[in-house]
């Protein structure tokens, strides 16, 4: 995909909602176990690659997502985290988006050109249950970051997070429910009572997918296949899209980039019935969708 960075690979069972990751899931599909963590080899300068043209591949503007097969803030990753943070700050025109179930190590692993937060940082913690949000969202509100998030995923158990909204610092809140071996269920109500906390503090809510199991109305639903699970949530009607998020973003120069320079997603038609739209990056126009329309 092209707006996942994965600099190094593996990880530790952290919490709850690590029992069933679905990185341990499918490398053990592969004979392979997700407890090796290792430095990837191809993809570590990813946001620096260059087309023929001498452009980066990733363009001004979009989104990435980082260490979507481990933790940003991974005690084992230590010996990399410094060259990873230098990439991020070469590339201040692309927005990063880090997520972490250790808040507690992210003060003491910061650039030391750091200061208040980089503008193109999105910070954001895993609150799969109400006992990590009441752990992890009062160590995301004391850290320097610009821009803050929280996700949901597994979402496993009911969360609020009235009294952290009301300090105007989260900007976004995504939810998920669970998939692969040992999937818990997701409750249409936990769902749609943490999607009205964000509708009254005008906080984005993002309903990315019901997972395999679904309870709706005492009911519980089995729901095979990611596309089918997003599709599930958008239908619901659930997702808000509250103020804007505004990253000032700079170019090789330190200049400001204008907004009618940068990326612009653009959809497929399948996307616009996709639950992640709203905080997606949009198609790449890789041409999968080409080769699965011809069966080739």
């Amino acid at each position: 995909m092209h707006d996942i960075w994965n600099p190094w690979h593996g990880c530790r069972k952290k919490s709850e909602g690590c029992d069933n990751c679905y990185m341990f899931f499918l490398d053990r599909m592969r004979d392979k176990s997700g407890s090796d963590i290792y430095r990837t080899k191809t993809n570590f300068h990813y946001p620096l690659q260059k087309d023929r043209k001498g452009n980066y591949k990733i363009r001004s503007g979009e989104m990435i997502r980082v260490c979507m097969t481990s933790d940003f803030f991974l005690e084992e990753a230590d010996p990399w985290r410094d060259e990873a943070w230098e990439i991020m700050g070469r590339r201040r025109d692309v927005k990063f988006f880090l997520l972490t179930k250790r808040p507690e190590r992210v003060a003491g692993h910061l650039p030391h050109n750091w200061g208040d937060g980089w503008d193109n940082i999105f910070f954001n913690v895993t609150a799969e249950n109400q006992r990590r949000a009441d752990e992890r969202i009062p160590l995301l509100l004391e850290l320097p970051f610009k821009h803050k998030g929280i996700m949901c995923a597994p979402f496993i158990g009911p969360v609020s997070i009235r009294s952290y909204l009301k300090y105007g610092q989260i900007e976004q809140v995504l939810c998920d429910g669970e998939n692969y071996d040992g999937a818990r269920p997701c409750h249409y109500d936990w769902v749609r009572s943490l999607r009205q906390e964000c509708v009254d503090f005008d906080v984005t809510f993002v309903f990315c997918g019901t997972g395999r199991r679904f309870v709706k109305d005492g009911k519980l639903y089995k729901i095979e296949g990611n596309g089918l699970q997003s599709q599930q949530a958008y239908r619901s009607g659930l997702s808000y899209q509250g103020r804007p998020i505004h990253f000032d973003l700079y170019d090789d120069w330190g200049c400001p980039i204008p907004h009618e320079r940068l990326y612009v997603p653009h959809y497929r038609e399948r996307c616009q019935t996709c639950g992640m739209k709203i905080s997606c990056n949009g198609c790449s126009d890789c041409g999968s969708c080409e080769k699965a329309a011809s069966g080739r």
